[in-house]
């Protein structure tokens, strides 16, 4: 199974943006002779929630500085971009990065990020589904053109495909409606736990179901999941960390995201999320079901579990937001302990 690192580069201290960037990139440069497969940033603007506005400009950059490890973007927001820079962009980073590119969608969530791109959040539904297939149609033959809201021109891209995209292409799935969806665009589904494993399980049921009815019957492709991770050889110390840490990330989250507002959910489209409205000063004591922690074997069992019931083909560990010590210990104890076990299950991986 591919074992992928994701950065978030979420900023919860106090200490200025240079230091704490340079500590996370270092962090995305080590990744590879750490073991890693795959190191992938996600696309946020305007907070302290991400620090990444262009993953595009950071992947190349470590590009530059690494050899062999795959380059995803987890995820790019494709409705806040011009589907022909996006094509461009992701061309242009495969040929400098000798064809590592693997790419994420998404169809974004928090109303500032949205308002402060100029981007119209009841429309990220129907640019989503009209980007994605300029997209993939781009990245396949190098053409673009077409779309009821782009009425893009017929163009060539240059530089050309570097090489196919096929195993390449994945999109966030969250709410219930998206596997559909992205089935019948062709591309993979890559899960984040914010939900119970068996509602994912049953998104991943609607996915592949959907899948098999356009695609004359063949096998869907195996999905990746992304998790935060806290894993430490003491238990105790695990589940102490993760609290902690988790009731700063909840705070961070509904402040981006708007969580505590009385319209949050309410756009049409995003109904879903209505159901996780949360006061930016809830009461947390105890790591949420959403983080995975404990020590290397819980970790392991946690892991299995989602193994035997999405059968994923790679997971993407996040240990952000933790001050850089205990970022640091978590993915060393991590890449000790947890990844040979990982990387020797097994798992059709396409990319």
């Amino acid at each position: 199974m591919h074992v992928g690192y994701e950065a978030a580069f979420q900023h919860r201290g106090t200490y200025p943006d240079q230091l704490f960037f340079r500590q996370e990139l270092e962090f995305c440069l080590r990744a590879e002779s750490l073991g890693f497969e795959s190191v992938w940033l996600t696309e946020h603007h305007f907070s302290n929630y991400g620090l990444i506005p262009d993953p595009f400009q950071a992947l190349t950059y470590i590009a530059a500085r690494t050899e062999h490890i795959r380059l995803g973007t987890a995820v790019i927001v494709l409705p806040w971009h011009d589907p022909v820079r996006v094509a461009e962009q992701i061309l242009l980073a495969d040929h400098l990065s000798g064809g590592r590119m693997v790419i994420g969608l998404g169809r974004g969530l928090s109303k500032s990020e949205f308002e402060g791109l100029r981007v119209p959040q009841e429309e990220s539904r129907a640019r989503f589904d009209e980007y994605a297939q300029l997209l993939m149609h781009a990245l396949e033959t190098g053409v673009i053109e077409g779309g009821e809201l782009t009425r893009q021109p017929r163009r060539e891209l240059r530089p050309r495909p570097f090489e196919s995209f096929k195993g390449r292409l994945f999109s966030a799935s969250v709410s219930p409606d998206s596997g559909p969806l992205i089935a019948r665009l062709g591309i993979a589904p890559m899960f984040i736990i914010v939900k119970p494993p068996e509602l994912i399980q049953a998104d991943l049921e609607r996915y592949r179901n959907a899948w098999r009815e356009v695609n004359d019957s063949s096998e869907p492709p195996q999905p990746l999941l992304s998790a935060v991770v806290v894993v430490d050889p003491s238990a105790d110390r695990a589940f102490e960390i993760a609290a902690r840490h988790n009731r700063d990330s909840h705070r961070v989250a509904v402040e981006h995201y708007k969580m505590a507002d009385a319209d949050f959910g309410t756009v049409r489209g995003y109904e879903f999320y209505r159901q996780m409205r949360a006061p930016a000063a809830a009461v947390i004591d105890q790591p949420p079901a959403t983080v995975i922690y404990g020590t290397p074997g819980q970790v392991l069992e946690r892991f299995d579990d989602f193994k035997k019931r999405l059968d994923m083909q790679g997971i993407l560990v996040i240990f952000h937001g933790m001050p850089h010590e205990e970022g640091e210990q978590s993915m060393q104890c991590f890449v000790k302990h947890c990844m040979p076990e990982l990387k020797s299950w097994p798992a059709t991986v396409s990319f």
